[in-house]
């Protein structure tokens, strides 16, 4: 969990807003099972909320059963199933490609999915981000630049190719992939989608492609939690930000929707669902 958060969005119930991410964040393993969570005062804190916020965001927590009170001051993770592995094994391998804007929650998406299957998990930033920092700090850039014409020109495309380079060596070993990264461009471009998905065919491996969607407000508390530098320059002009995006975007190919603002089904009750509609797909 971040050391430090700023004030969540109050257009939304702040302690469902809290439940919500931590909820994610069990789901996806970053919390795991056992995990002593810090007390109430020093959510607060975190969070910039009062202590009753955290305290009612606790009451749904432990009223779904994932997290326990202990005792008045300590409560801990409750998820068992985070020790159980499924690895759903197909014949024919299967990528999942998860894009949508930064702070929609594509990243514990993948996490989720990767946990329920056992696929490799291939995220974007993770992959790339050292190199990525230094080729900018050479260029005399900040390492935390991802707004200017030369990192979009010279370096984000070869953070793709790095990522998809990454997905292909998983096939040829024939394991199942997902791959998470804001993909705008990829998704708006059908040559790379025909090219890609072409490229995964001859591997025998079919494609899914997944689009999270989330409100503003709700994209601007996750991305105030992860508390990421590369976030700054969107966090200082927020309003900017969102004139420069369109949130309502889709792929012009056929993709799943999942959506994760606050107001919507649990992150990993959709992942399952999206699961349940590949494997069917497959079958069929």
């Amino acid at each position: 969990m971040a050391a430090s958060r700023e004030r969540l969005n109050r257009s939304q119930s702040l302690h469902q807003q809290v439940a919500r991410t931590i909820r994610n964040d069990i789901a996806a393993g970053v919390l795991r099972h056992g995990q002593a969570l810090p007390s109430s005062r020093v959510l607060a804190q975190e969070w910039g909320v009062s202590v009753f916020t955290i305290t009612e965001a606790m009451k749904v927590l432990a009223e779904e059963g994932i997290v326990l009170n202990q005792s008045r001051s300590k409560r801990v993770v409750n998820a068992p199933d985070q020790t159980l592995r499924n690895d759903l094994r197909a014949q024919n391998p299967h990528v999942i490609i998860i894009g949508g804007y930064a702070g929609s929650g594509k990243t514990e998406l993948g996490r989720i999915l990767a946990r329920e299957t056992g696929w490799s998990m291939l995220d974007k930033d993770t992959i790339t981000r050292p190199v990525v920092e230094a080729a900018l700090e050479i260029l005399d850039l900040s390492p935390n630049d991802r707004e200017s014409e030369d990192y979009l020109t010279k370096i984000r495309p070869r953070e793709y190719e790095a990522l998809m380079a990454a997905v292909e060596e998983n096939l040829a070993c024939g394991n199942s992939v997902i791959a998470t990264a804001p993909f705008i461009r990829e998704f708006n471009d059908a040559a790379w989608l025909a090219r890609t998905e072409a490229s995964f065919a001859s591997k025998n491996a079919a494609i899914s492609l997944v689009w999270v969607y989330c409100d503003p407000n709700t994209m601007h508390t996750y991305i105030r939690h992860r508390g990421a530098a590369r976030d700054a320059a969107k966090l200082g002009n927020w309003s900017g930000y969102l004139s420069g995006i369109d949130v309502a975007f889709r792929p012009a190919v056929p993709h799943s929707v999942i959506d994760n603002s606050v107001s919507s089904e649990p992150l990993q009750n959709q992942a399952r669902n999206l699961l349940k509609e590949i494997i069917n797909t497959k079958e069929s």
